[in-house]
């Protein structure tokens, strides 16, 4: 526990349900299929596989399904069988058209939505997992069960020919390493398939081939502003402009702004979104009457600090498609489809497949001409809407395809997925690593008016990334509001996800204490978000959102002979929740000796391993509450010290990165920890990307005298005494005020985008 605390029993503080012990047996994997299985039946063609993830085995599982019939698909129903000796169960489902979401279960597999993924824990400590594949050949499959327990695969085949059911299963160990197996192999298949049936575009190979991932680090980087929630859907210049100057106003360095719907010219405007189609390029004349180059040239021209502008459209241009009498209906070959019954039934003007190429090229070339660099394109699962299956052959993949080449050749990936978690989509967009990783929201919307969706906002979007993981794309986790009672919360999630972050603040209405925890500024003076190099997902996939457990999400960040192991902690249910924390909880921090940081107090465990115990955070979050606990490695080294009377040769020490940031480890860029040979004294070198109060852990630093033992430089260049202080939680911690250094040692601004430091130790 941190220093000072008593024991406390959790189930005291906050009463639980009982848990359940499962011991792992040692046993090797059973290599048979039927193992985990029973019932297969004999019209699924089973064939053992090579896993890539170790201590797995893969099974690829196929059969067929009948052709479709002039407009109606064709269909196969099959019960897969009974997971056997079941524990528990989680399910990547589909929500709805446009969004998967979790689903957790015991004793019996029983989703109440057709699910992509499904695992189940085994009483033996084993995990199996269950992939459909989707999005190969016209073909889309997906999970479901009898009411007995058994798992339904439902497939349903757009083509004219024949198709393939595709099923992956994978058996491991560990609920990771079967996913990663699965998700390994359906890339394979699928990349295999793409390149064998003329669809890995000779266009996209030249497009990627001399792309650098550099290009993209502001965009995915650099704090973003979004227009939807904070000015709302009657968008104007005006409205966009004062939105603008307020973030200014408050030193708000936005590098990205995302110009959302209602931009466009419309054949209507207001009433049902749905109803009303897109005329012509041009912005609408009602909000930007000087055009949209005008708007976009005066922003970039006043604040300098954006330098990515997006602009929004649907899949199809808008909500219901072109409008018959506009310019763009005159101008490309249109096709109406048919959709099929609920939010967006009816029939709908589009762009046909001959000309949806030349469609998305002289859209994109439009908005290139007018600055816009960058992309938000929604409402894609319209795609999976179309109702006959002509019409779905011919146009969910060519869209796709559409799309993926123009966002590339006009925005070099800047570009953000939205709407589109359909299983097509997924497997021929989304888990190919042929093209560069664009943003792709993770989860439904950030509904700010709507209490009971925050925590579930969080708890599904940290699922769902057990999926969207092994995408090769970067989960984003929608805008969120700083002014809001669930501000820091949606803030925390933010910050351990991985992806960007976006606010949607209405103007004069920011939290800047929370936006300056999220955020640094760096020696150039922009303002990046301190993004973790994994993608955030939660530790216990099993526990579903009524269970009494706090919510845990890890993340990590990669440093040199080791990394930092990050956990947000969230209570998501409605009543306070205590627990007990240990390192076992931080994957990634198996090995070693390490320290564990509280982000909200600043206290610091003694020095704790996975095999000692030796330290616990006692946790007790009330509702809405949370916390983010950094687990940092400890190193140690011996010196040889000049005054032996002063005590041990022993040191360990662990960078902390800088304080008062939630995901502070990942300011650091890179970081090294010697003994020089000739002076006996211990050097840490660190480089960093944004300014702030730089912080490392020294084990006897209450033994040490700040002007006797250690100093300190920023490139190069002593930092004075008064930048350096005693944390006033931890008397191990040594704090270095790099604001004030880097103003006292006259460094310009033009020298680099990091700022060095190197502390030196005697």
């Amino acid at each position: 526990m941190f220093s000072g605390e008593p024991w406390k029993w959790a189930n005291e503080v906050c009463s639980t349900s009982d848990g359940h012990l499962i011991y792992q047996i040692a046993n090797p994997l059973e290599e048979d299929l039927t193992h985990y299985i029973e019932g297969l039946p004999p019209s699924l063609t089973i064939e053992k596989e090579q896993s890539d993830t170790p201590n797995t085995l893969l099974w690829s599982v196929t059969g067929p399904v009948k052709s479709a019939s002039g407009k109606t698909p064709g269909y196969s129903t099959e019960k897969l069988g009974k997971p056997t000796n079941l524990s528990r169960w989680f399910a990547v489902v589909r929500l709805w058209s446009p969004w998967i979401a979790p689903r957790q279960g015991k004793d019996r597999f029983q989703p109440d939505k057709e699910a992509v993924l499904a695992a189940f824990e085994r009483h033996d400590g084993s995990h199996l997992v269950v992939l459909a594949v989707s999005g190969i050949n016209d073909v889309l499959t997906t999970l479901n069960h009898d009411g007995e327990g058994r798992v339904v695969v439902n497939s349903q085949n757009d083509s004219e020919k024949e198709g393939i059911v595709r099923l992956i299963a994978a058996a491991g160990k560990s609920l990771e390493s079967a996913v990663a197996a699965a998700m390994y192999h359906a890339r394979k298949i699928v990349m295999k398939y793409e390149m064998a049936s003329g669809e890995m575009d000779a266009e996209l190979k030249a497009l990627t081939d001399g792309f650098k991932p550099e290009w993209l680090e502001n965009w995915y980087d650099g704090l973003s502003y979004c227009t939807w929630n904070g000015l709302g859907q009657n968008l104007t210049e005006e409205k966009l402009f004062n939105a603008l100057e307020s973030l200014s106003k408050n030193g708000i360095n936005v590098s990205n702004l995302i110009i959302d719907d209602n931009w466009q010219s419309l054949n209507a405007e207001g009433g049902d979104q749905f109803g009303n189609a897109w005329m012509e390029f041009e912005a609408t004349k009602k909000g930007f009457p000087r055009g949209l180059k005008a708007t976009v040239g005066d922003i970039r021209s006043k604040y300098k600090h954006i330098k990515h502008i997006a602009v929004w459209h649907a899949i199809y241009g808008y909500w219901g498609g072109i409008a018959p009498e506009g310019r763009i209906a005159k101008e490309y070959k249109t096709t109406v489809v048919e959709r099929k019954a609920g939010v967006s039934g009816g029939k709908v003007l589009v762009v046909a497949e001959e000309d949806v190429n030349r469609f998305y090229n002289d859209f994109y070339q439009f908005l290139n001409s007018a600055g816009v660099d960058s992309v938000k394109t929604d409402a894609q699962f319209f795609l999976d809407e179309i109702k006959n299956a002509d019409d779905r052959r011919h146009l969910i993949t060519a869209y796709q395809d559409a799309w993926n080449i123009a966002q590339l050749r006009h925005f070099s990936a800047k570009a953000i997925s939205c709407m589109s978690q359909t299983p097509q989509m997924i497997f021929h967009s989304q888990l190919p690593s042929n093209k560069p990783r664009v943003l792709l929201r993770n989860s439904d919307d950030f509904f700010p008016e709507v209490p009971a969706s925050h925590p579930w906002h969080i708890f599904c979007n940290a699922h769902n990334s057990i999926l969207t993981q092994h995408l090769n794309i970067l989960p984003d986790w929608d805008m969120f509001q700083t002014a809001h009672d669930y501000a820091s919360f949606h803030a925390a999630g933010r910050c351990v996800s991985g992806g960007p972050i976006y606010i949607t603040d209405v103007p004069g209405q920011h939290d800047l204490d929370l936006i300056a925890q999220m955020t640094g500024n760096t020696p150039r003076g922009d303002t990046v978000i301190l993004r973790p190099h994994i993608v955030g997902k939660t530790t216990s996939a099993y526990n579903s959102y009524d269970d009494t457990v706090l919510l845990k999400v890890n993340t990590y960040v990669g440093m040199a002979h080791s990394g930092v192991s990050i956990l947000g902690v969230f209570n998501c249910t409605q009543r306070p929740l205590a627990e007990l924390i240990g390192l076992d909880a931080f994957p990634g921090a198996e090995t070693g000796t390490y320290i564990i940081r509280s982000h909200t107090s600043g206290q610091i465990t003694k020095p704790t391993s996975v095999e000692t115990n030796a330290a616990w955070v006692n946790l007790e979050l009330p509702v809405r509450g949370w916390e983010i606990l950094s687990a940092f490695p400890l190193r140690s080294f011996q010196l040889t010290r000049e005054r032996p009377a002063k005590g041990s040769t022993d040191i360990a020490v662990a960078n902390l990165g800088i304080l008062g940031k939630m995901t502070g480890a990942a300011a650091i860029v890179n970081t090294d920890s010697y003994v020089d040979r000739s002076s006996g004294r211990l050097r840490i070198w660190t480089s960093l990307k944004v300014l702030g109060t730089y912080a490392i852990y020294v084990s006897d630093l209450k033994e040490r005298s700040i002007g006797d033992d250690f100093f300190a430089l920023i490139f190069g260049r002593p930092i004075s005494a008064h930048c350096v202080k005693i944390n006033d939680v931890c008397e191990n911690v040594l704090e270095i005020d790099l604001i004030r250094a880097w103003e006292e040692s006259g460094s310009s601004a033009g020298w680099s985008n990091e700022v060095a430091v190197e502390i030196v130790i005697r």
